[in-house]
């Protein structure tokens, strides 16, 4: 591979990180919290899909399309009966309450699908392998849909965000939740749309991941250590720098796999370091909305 091809790679990598840490980025930016769960709440969107695709004989497509809206239901439910009342209990409080949602999706997954590797690679046809072959560069259809997909989402969610008034309510609810409800923003309903949201983009980068590669019941954490990775490099609460974020990771992680295969998740925790040690120095502490 040569080092064109390995920072384009990357950057195909990179929009799929983005788009799991797109969720993540949206929840803390609102409610500044960090949902343990994140990835393994994408996972469980995942094996919805495959259990669709392979079991009901549903279009990978059609399986997905299906699995949003009970995403974007499970994700409004959980806000309004699990995390608001943490959010209550302070700033540990919904810390903990993600762990421990996350251990139970993790058990229930394993008790219902067994600790086997899925993937809806084998229902995909060339969508999961094929690429284009450009110069001394590969474009695989796979990484490229997914980094269209990301920059879809990222860009649409940050102009709903600036130019909409449903955005200006997620703004001031984060900002100030009671002062926004003294104007009629009430920040519990705003706090659940946006997790409704997160669950959905969870579910969505799931998929992917499960086209992309494999997935079982314990692949949750490592998803979430990449998307909070993704965050903290791109700015914590910004989707922009959330993508950019993602780019960094997945172009830090090819390069590394380039130098030596080994060094590939190294490099994007090495990155990641540095970001931090920079990002939080004293002086320049600044998280962003």
């Amino acid at each position: 591979m040569t080092w064109a091809n390995a920072v384009l790679q990357g950057i195909f990598l990179g929009g799929l990180y983005a788009l799991f840490a797109c969720g993540l980025s949206l929840m803390f930016g609102v409610m500044r919290i960090i949902n343990l769960a994140h990835g393994d709440l994408a996972v469980l969107g995942a094996f919805v899909v495959w259990w669709a695709a392979t079991s009901l004989g549903a279009p990978p497509a059609l399986a997905l399309i299906g699995a949003l809206p009970l995403a974007l239901a499970l994700g409004y439910l959980l806000q309004v009966t699990v995390l608001t009342r943490s959010l209550r209990g302070g700033e540990l409080t919904p810390l903990l309450t993600t762990f421990g949602l996350a251990i139970v999706i993790q058990n229930a997954l394993l008790l219902i699908f067994s600790p086997d590797v899925r993937s809806l690679a084998t229902v995909t046809g060339s969508l999961s392998t094929g690429s284009w072959r450009i110069g001394g560069v590969t474009v695989p259809y796979l990484g490229l849909l997914i980094l269209i997909i990301a920059t879809g989402v990222l860009g649409g969610l940050q102009l709903v965000l600036e130019r909409t008034g449903f955005g200006r309510e997620m703004r001031a609810a984060a900002q100030d939740p009671d002062t926004a409800a003294l104007v009629g923003v009430p920040a519990t309903a705003v706090y659940a749309r946006a997790t409704a949201i997160a669950v959905a983009t969870a579910t969505l980068a799931g998929t992917f991941l499960a086209i992309h590669s494999t997935i079982d019941p314990a692949s949750g954490p490592t998803q979430l250590i990449f998307a909070f990775e993704a965050v903290v490099i791109g700015g914590l609460g910004s989707l922009r720098g959330t993508l950019i974020g993602g780019l960094v990771l997945g172009v830090a992680q090819t390069i590394g796999a380039q130098i030596d295969p080994q060094y590939s998740i190294l490099a994007g925790h090495l990155v990641f370091l540095i970001v931090l040690l920079v990002r939080f120095s004293p002086g320049r502490l600044v998280p962003t909305t």
